[in-house]
């Protein structure tokens, strides 16, 4: 194993790292502006909804029937308003999820063959009488690389389980407008 062997991957490994960096960094950024996008469009959405609401609300002589529309109209329409607006993000969370999970899993998988080319590149000129060392080298690598099997299933699950925590909230907030109707029920009684 020579200097320039070891430096030509160590060359090859950091440019790699700076690819699955700036692949991190462009898709954070398009994720940020689709975000973005849609709290444009939400607050556009809800101003202008507010302000049809607002006008028919002024319009009203008589409070019960002002109390009625804003419970029937003005709240579940709200509700569903901020379950849409959370289905939206809870999208763009999944496909974020989705991809990181892609790149943590080719970064793994480089790393892990990158360890095996070094224990091969370490072990090819090794002298006639060193066996045991070599078979000591590598086992403890062997147990690394075990190691890498242990990470990439540590990472499926915690990318799992935030896909699991999204989808949670994007559930709750479906259940949000039911919810509303009941409370709109009790109120009347």
């Amino acid at each position: 194993m020579t200097k320039d062997s070891v430096n030509q991957g160590l060359l090859s490994a950091q440019s790699r790292a700076l690819k699955s960096s700036r692949s991190i960094g462009q898709m954070a950024m398009n994720h940020s502006k689709v975000i973005a996008k849609i709290n444009q469009e939400a607050l556009q959405e809800m101003t202008s909804t507010f302000q049809d609401k607002i006008s028919n609300l002024l319009k009203m002589q008589n409070p019960k029937s002002a109390f009625d529309f804003i419970q029937a109209e003005i709240l579940q329409d709200a509700a569903k308003e901020v379950a849409v607006y959370q289905n939206k993000i809870s999208e763009i969370f999944a496909s974020g999820n989705k991809e990181l999970h892609s790149i943590a899993g080719v970064l793994i998988q480089e790393s892990k063959n990158d360890l095996i080319n070094f224990i091969n590149a370490a072990t090819a000129s090794t002298p006639i009488k060193s066996e045991a060392y070599v078979s000591i080298f590598k086992s403890t690598f062997n147990t690394a690389l075990q190691n890498f099997e242990l990470i990439r299933a540590a990472t499926a699950d915690s990318f799992g389980n935030f896909e699991k925590s999204v989808d949670n909230v994007a559930n709750l907030s479906k259940n949000q407008p039911a919810d509303h109707k009941k409370v709109a029920k009790k109120v009347k009684r």
